[in-house]
């Protein structure tokens, strides 16, 4: 067997109305469906489901570093920065990082969903990885 794709990425969410707010404002998702406890949105190509589930606890989510994280280009990253304040998005520090390995905003939505947009990709963080962390083994 060998997995072809992600199919779609659910997020349980307190509140559909102001969720899909969010998520139209701050990804620019465009809302495919919408129905009392549910709202699909294509990200690109990627499916990003929304389910209300009021009654759970949401604190734990706020211990966790579990992320998903979006590719931006270097010259974005003062504007979308710039446009996630304006929003009032809660923006969080992220971990320190060399230069090499790229910029990263880290925000939640508001249920504590944790997301990034990160300047580089998987390759320059190997290559990273391969000059200065030889504590790591690289399978080829």
């Amino acid at each position: 067997m060998k997995l072809k794709r992600i199919n779609h990425i659910t997020f349980s969410v307190s509140d559909l109305e102001k969720s899909v707010e969010f998520y139209k404002k701050v990804f620019g998702a465009e809302l495919l469906v919408e129905g009392e406890n549910l709202a699909y949105f294509d990200f690109g190509s990627l499916w990003i489901a929304l389910n209300v589930e009021k009654d759970i606890k949401r604190n734990e989510i706020y211990d966790s570093y579990t992320h998903i994280s979006f590719s931006i280009e270097e010259e974005e990253y003062d504007e979308m920065l710039g446009r996630l304040r304006a929003l009032n998005v809660d923006i969080k520090e992220g971990r320190p990082r060399h230069e090499e390995e790229g910029k990263s905003i880290y925000f939640r939505d508001i249920d504590g969903h944790l997301f990034e947009f990160h300047t580089k990709g998987r390759q320059d963080r190997i290559n990273f990885y391969k000059n200065n962390r030889k504590e790591l083994k690289f399978f080829d």
